[in-house]
């Protein structure tokens, strides 16, 4: 199998790879907090945000209070259950993603958008930093109109504020919530096992004007 390293652009349907049926085994709990990988209850909401290399962004969000849990991997594109390399072959059409559980009655869905676009730069398109490719875009896929309706707000707001600065238009997607494809097992809370690893993360250092509310994201 060929790849192309440093797609810049996303493929279609014919063009990505078939992928597969089996989901990838990842552990049942988080290496960071001992609790379930995947939570639920009725006092639980999702968000999924792309941001540039997951093992920074992941790591971005379980130290927020409120943050039940997270973990990485890949969405927005055609291929089901891909593999990381096929997903940096650009044959995918997925961006590196964290999902994250929160509980709202602790943090509120605006504080996430607060440190989403505080935390890389969302101006870059197909790239974040040196990282360079599709998987590397900026995106927000929300779960609710009331997510959707923040995102957009967000976006708008902080788009002023990096115009003051001196940035260029935000290249970010914002969309309804695709599949959601777990990475591999090492990849879960890579920098909490790896705490020397990379991270390739920094915003623009603008900081984001949005609001604390008592919204739930739902």
């Amino acid at each position: 199998m060929a790849f192309r390293p440093f797609k810049l652009k996303r493929p279609t349907d014919s063009e990505a790879l078939p992928g597969r049926s089996a989901a990838m085994q990842v552990p049942a709990t988080h290496y960071v907090t001992g609790g379930p990988l995947a939570p639920t209850g009725d006092h639980l909401t999702e968000a999924m945000f792309g941001l540039g290399c997951f093992w920074g962004a992941e790591k971005l969000f379980w130290q927020l209070p409120g943050v039940v849990s997270t973990a990485v991997g890949y969405a927005g594109g055609v291929t089901p259950n891909a593999t990381y390399e096929e997903v940096c072959s650009g044959q995918t059409g997925h961006t590196e993603v964290v999902r994250v559980v929160y509980e709202p009655a602790r943090i509120s869905y605006d504080e996430l958008l607060r440190a989403f676009w505080e935390g890389h730069d969302p101006t870059q398109g197909m790239r974040q930093g040196n990282d360079v490719g599709t998987q590397y875009r900026s995106a927000i896929y929300y779960y609710s109109d009331d997510q959707r309706y923040a995102a957009e707000r967000s976006r708008d707001d902080y788009t002023t504020q990096l115009a003051r600065a001196g940035y260029g238009a935000i290249t970010t997607e914002i969309e309804q919530a695709p599949p959601f494809y777990y990475a591999e097992a090492y990849h879960q809370q890579y920098l909490a096992k790896n705490p020397n690893g990379y991270c390739g993360h920094g915003g623009t250092g603008v900081s984001c004007p949005i609001g604390v509310t008592t919204s739930d994201g739902q």
